[in-house]
């Protein structure tokens, strides 16, 4: 039986169509083709039928397209929290200016007050992007916590076979030689920890949970991906990172990206990305089995309420962000 203080946040940070072929250098992206119409009704209806409740990080550039506005506000009347994903999802964000992060992340605030009625109180950089004055602009603004970091050695590889697939000139392969972090990042903590920024001023940070131990990711995307293989293998896969979190004490912070429950019968303009030749009932029937596993061993919470807890925690570890 789950005890109060054994909690799990899940998160999903809700890329738009646009923001995926932008990413792979696609130039159609410029006129912002959207699935937001049709997704977020789709995702709603699935987390209602798991009765789950969860963090959407949303595009500030799509909160303000008065389209959009309508399935952003059935997010937030579901009781979803809204959260920061930046404005133009751009995972480059520690090339920015000071200047340019503080208008990057105001104006998503804004966007996002405007379209749903709510002000966000967290942030995640789009392809785990973020910097030391990131964090000081997030704690400026009255953010409560960061949910950018992805402790893993395997930042350079996924680069690598990005570069490898995607559609880019050299000018765009130099602006993302950081994306997806460096092999350094798997040293970085698992567990939640505070920043100690300028004035005294703290900021919780949520990592994306990894395999304690290994450092490798679990998040939806990869486990989508063994399930490919092999299910089983991808049920001995999760049960470790279970385990893992378990013995060291880790509330994990679990990601779902908008493809992890689309394929391509359903979104065929995107039919590049890996795993979207799996069709989207399978996907669902493999995230409710992940979904039910993870239960089992924790309470499932949206990552304001994550926060909430471990603010209570005087013990957090403290580290500086400079």
């Amino acid at each position: 039986m789950n005890t109060p203080a054994r909690i799990a946040s899940v998160s999903l940070d809700l890329d738009n169509l646009w923001s995926y072929l932008k990413i792979h250098g696609d130039p159609g992206w410029v006129s912002r083709p959207s699935y937001l119409d049709t997704f977020v009704p789709y995702v709603l209806d699935l987390l209602e039928r798991l009765d789950l409740k969860i963090t959407f990080f949303v595009v500030g550039a799509d909160a303000a397209a008065p389209e959009n506005r309508e399935a952003l506000r059935a997010i937030v009347a579901a009781g979803h929290e809204i959260g920061n994903h930046s404005y133009e999802h751009e995972p480059w964000l520690h090339t920015y200016t000071p200047q340019q992060l503080s208008d990057e992340i105001r104006r998503t605030d804004e966007a996002i007050r405007d379209a749903c009625g709510v002000q966000p109180v967290g942030f995640r950089g789009p392809g785990f992007s973020w910097c030391p004055e990131l964090l000081e602009v997030l704690a400026e603004r009255g953010h409560r916590f960061d949910a950018s970091t992805l402790p893993t050695f395997l930042g350079p590889i996924a680069r690598a076979y990005y570069f490898r697939t995607a559609k880019l000139s050299a000018e765009e392969r130099e602006l993302r030689a950081g994306l997806f972090g460096e092999f350094a990042d798997g040293l970085r903590p698992n567990a939640p920890y505070r920043w100690a920024l300028a004035g005294g001023r703290r900021l919780l940070e949520i990592p994306v949970t990894t395999i304690p131990g290994v450092r490798t990711p679990f998040h939806f995307s990869y486990l989508a991906w063994l399930a490919k293989w092999s299910e089983p293998l991808m049920a001995l896969y999760l049960n470790i990172a279970i385990l893992g979190c378990r013995a060291t004490g880790t509330q994990p912070s679990f990601l779902l990206h908008p493809l992890d429950v689309i394929g391509g019968d359903q979104l065929h303009q995107l039919a590049f990305f890996p795993g979207m030749d799996v069709p989207s009932a399978r996907k669902v029937e493999l995230l409710e089995r992940v979904l039910g596993t993870l239960r089992r061993h924790w309470t499932l919470v949206p990552m304001g309420e994550h926060a909430r807890r471990l603010e209570a925690d005087p013990g957090l570890p403290v580290r500086q962000a400079a």
